[in-house]
């Protein structure tokens, strides 16, 4: 068993090496080639893209597609060159020998009638020549080959493989079609029902030791995925596929680790696995990484560790953008919802949908592109549905709406499985919404201009076309002009022209003006260099991927009372450096016996170091929350003076009039801080300023506060022998205790009549308005 000493020498080494690897990828970043291998080049996939230029509708890499999973990122390696591909020498043939061909020649046959021999290829069998071994003439499907050219006249032949062998093979080869056909069910319906038996199609593959249907069912168990939720047989999993240096399964030990899952706790041990998963090529692992490595999270906070990592991955989310923007990300909080009932959330009620649907039945053209545009990207409770978007949009555009024209035209012009990609119609609907004064239009004109969609490529025209959408604010026209001006398309070359245009289009949060900010920052290209402006930039880029859906699935288990899987996909996205997940996940276990995955002694602590992370990532009620804990001490040692340190911070850098009123309560008591009712005073007018809530119970403290001084002041002067001098009735008149009750009852009905009306003038939920057809298209 490995001593602690030898464990923390392993891990210093391998940290070492990630940090090595780390400055490797930063000099492929900075180098015009861009390209390498981090791990065996006879892996399955190919590799992750390390480098890319800059973006106009998409990222353009080095590299073939990535293969995906939702559940663990993608990874992979593209094969390097060997040195002998490089430098050559004379002796060595100018042909490279093949190397499947090589081990054909050296394959030797088992028993038949030429046990020992090589095989020999090809070879002819009923008329038919054969470059492999093969199973036809055989009714038990073993392998075979002559070994002769001409095996229908010499009969010299034998066995491919051993029986053993043989039975792996076809074993391997069934659980193969069983991946495939649990694949096609699962990836081809919406329905529960049909999903879990996809999966339980998948448990059978991966019980015969197929590897990603072990990968897929391990997060599946892990996640509660359509499976019943079952850490401890995820981590088995994850330990077997440990052995086939699968970096999907590294990166799942090296969350439950993070995280103390089904086992203690260790950020030494998640580091390891994060790091290896990471150089198998898993974004998810690099996503974490990088965000470590930007908040000091078990590493030394390093910037540009942070840049390479998060870069790779913001590579690869930018490079999956399509013309129409992809999915929207809903991010809800939790706590929010909870302490503000009336604000909405974002998603949208079935009713509600319902209500617009009935709208656009009768025709009504704004509802009809407000749903068209909702199942074009998703979002809001409503599933991406390109299918129903066009039929939505059509309907808008026969009736003539400038806007659904321009979708039907960005849809035709990008295609999808409902609707086969065409140019020219395309065209037809972008110059019919162009021609009447529409923006989203006009950009597409500029991109079939820019690119020679379905009319020569004429950067003049684009140009032209951009600059008119980006006059009316549309935002795929702002991008493009920073990216012609950019890249000195059309244009002479200007990078401040290129940062404004790019700058306005990320207010209206286009993820590839993000990324290509970044790339600008990360460069010093037309800007001051500027490490911490890339980090977060990139960063907001790798926060659209794909993982993101995770956000609502989590959200759901959550609203059905699945505490316990909303909790672990909360954990995973935590993990990644969602502020909305830290708090999510915190909130959670503040609320007593809801997740019941962890002890109840472990609720705080984990809560507490989740509101830490959120609040680091300037989330204000988080930092507040991090001040109650240590005032009340939750999940750790009551400390005053570190609470008055976090309600400082929300006070000075986000004007919270919470904390403000909680300084001013810590002055007043004299907790973690000199006793002194003036600066109370001072910081319960600070709270009332800030925010029409704090009023009322501001008043209050101000009152009692007036009346504790009073009695202190009292105090100091003797009032026993100061009140034997003062005769009231003769000061006040005979009736002074009925003015003092009169006065007392009119502050009293003050104080009711200010909440009476503080509570009428409460926003009703505003009533649901049309869908918005002239609207911008939505976040993406």
């Amino acid at each position: 068993m490995m001593t602690r000493r030898k464990w923390l020498l392993f891990t210093l080494l391998v940290v070492g090496v990630s940090q090595g690897v780390t400055a490797d990828l930063e000099e492929i970043n900075d180098s015009p080639e861009g390209e390498t291998s981090f791990h065996s080049p006879n892996t399955e996939e190919e590799e992750v893209p390390t480098g890319a230029r800059m973006v106009v509708e998409q990222t353009h890499f080095p590299r073939e597609e990535v293969s995906q999973d939702s559940e663990g990122g993608g990874e992979g390696s593209s094969e390097e060159p060997s040195l002998l591909d490089v430098t050559g020498t004379e002796d060595l043939p100018t042909e490279p020998v093949d190397a499947e061909e090589k081990q054909k020649a050296l394959q030797r046959v088992v028993g038949g009638t030429a046990d020992g021999e090589p095989c020999f290829f090809p070879y002819l069998f009923l008329g038919k020549e054969f470059t492999v071994c093969t199973t036809e003439g055989r009714g038990d499907g073993r392998l075979w080959c002559s070994t002769t050219y001409d095996y229908d006249r010499d009969k010299k032949w034998g066995f491919c493989e051993t029986e053993d062998q043989a039975k792996q093979r076809r074993q391997a080869q069934e659980a193969e079609d069983l991946y495939q056909t649990a694949i096609k069910i699962i990836n081809g319906t919406s329905k529960t029902s049909q999903k879990k038996e996809g999966y339980s199609i998948l448990m059978k593959a991966a019980e015969m030791g197929h590897t990603k249907a072990m990968e897929k069912v391990a997060y599946a168990m892990l996640f509660g995925d359509y499976m019943t939720q079952n850490t401890h047989q995820a981590r088995e999993l994850f330990e077997k596929l440990l052995i086939e240096g699968s970096p999907k399964a590294q990166t799942g030990l090296g969350f439950l680790h993070a995280v103390g899952l089904g086992v203690n706790s260790s950020q030494a041990k998640a580091l390891v696995y994060y790091t290896f998963g990471a150089l198998g090529g898993n974004l998810i692992a690099h996503m974490i990484l990088g965000y470590r490595y930007w908040g000091g999270i078990g590493v030394p906070q390093s910037c540009e560790s942070a840049l390479t990592h998060y870069r790779l991955v913001a590579n690869h989310v930018a490079s999956d953008i399509s013309l129409t923007g992809g999915s929207v990300v809903q991010r809800i909080r939790l706590l929010d919802e909870v302490e503000n009932p009336g604000v909405a959330s974002g998603m949208l009620e079935e009713d509600l949908i319902q209500y617009y649907q009935f709208l656009a039945e009768k025709g009504d053209v704004q509802a009809q592109v407000g749903l068209g545009q909702l199942h074009l990207h998703g979002g809001r409770g409503v599933e991406q549905n390109h299918e129903r978007a066009f039929e939505y949009f059509n309907q808008a555009a026969n009736a003539g709406n400038t806007h659904a024209m321009a979708f039907l035209g960005k849809m035709y012009s990008e295609g999808s499985d409902s609707l086969p990609q065409n140019n020219e119609t395309a065209m037809q609907y972008f110059k019919k919404a162009a021609d009447l004064g529409n923006p989203v239009g006009q950009s597409g004109l500029g991109m079939a201009y820019l690119y020679g969609r379905g009319v020569p490529v004429n950067y003049d025209m684009a140009l032209k076309y951009f600059q008119k959408a980006a006059e009316q604010g549309w935002v795929d026209g702002q991008l493009q002009l920073g990216t012609m001006y950019y890249n000195g398309i059309g244009v002479k070359r200007d990078y401040k022209q290129a940062l404004k245009y790019f700058n306005l289009a990320s207010q209206a949060g286009h993820i590839l003006a993000f990324y290509n900010l970044a790339q600008m920052h990360a460069t010093g290209t037309g800007v001051m260099r500027s490490c911490h402006t890339a980090v977060e930039l990139f960063k907001n880029v790798c926060e659209r991927g794909h993982w993101s859906e995770r956000m609502m699935t989590a959200y759901s288990h959550y609203k059905e009372g699945e505490a316990d899987l909303a909790v672990v996909q909360y954990l995973l996205l935590a993990e990644q450096g969602y502020e909305v997940a830290q708090s999510n996940v915190a909130f959670i276990l503040d609320q007593a016996g809801e997740a019941k995955l962890f002890s109840e002694n472990e609720t705080f602590p984990r809560a507490l170091l989740h509101w830490n992370r959120a609040a680091a990532q300037g989330y204000t009620v988080a930092r507040i929350k991090l001040g109650d804990y240590h005032f009340y001490g939750y999940g750790t040692d009551v400390d005053y003076e570190t609470a008055v340190i976090h309600y400082r911070l929300a006070s000075e850098q986000q004007h919270n009039a919470q904390a403000m009123f909680n300084l001013g309560y810590m002055h007043e008591k004299g907790l973690g801080i000199k006793q002194d009712i003036h600066l109370a005073k001072r910081f319960y007018d600070m709270a009332a300023e800030a925010s029409p809530d704090a009023q009322v119970p501001v008043f209050l403290a101000l009152c009692k506060l007036g009346l504790v001084y009073s009695l202190q002041y009292l105090q100091e002067m003797n009032a026993q022998e100061l009140m034997s001098q003062i005769d009231l009735d003769q000061l006040l008149g005979p009736e002074w205790d009925l003015y003092l009750m009169t006065i007392i009852a009119l502050l009293l009905g003050t104080v009711i009549a200010y909440r009476q009306r503080q509570h009428q003038g409460v926003p009703r939920p505003a009533a649901p308005q049309r869908p918005q057809g002239e609207q911008r298209e939505p976040e993406q």
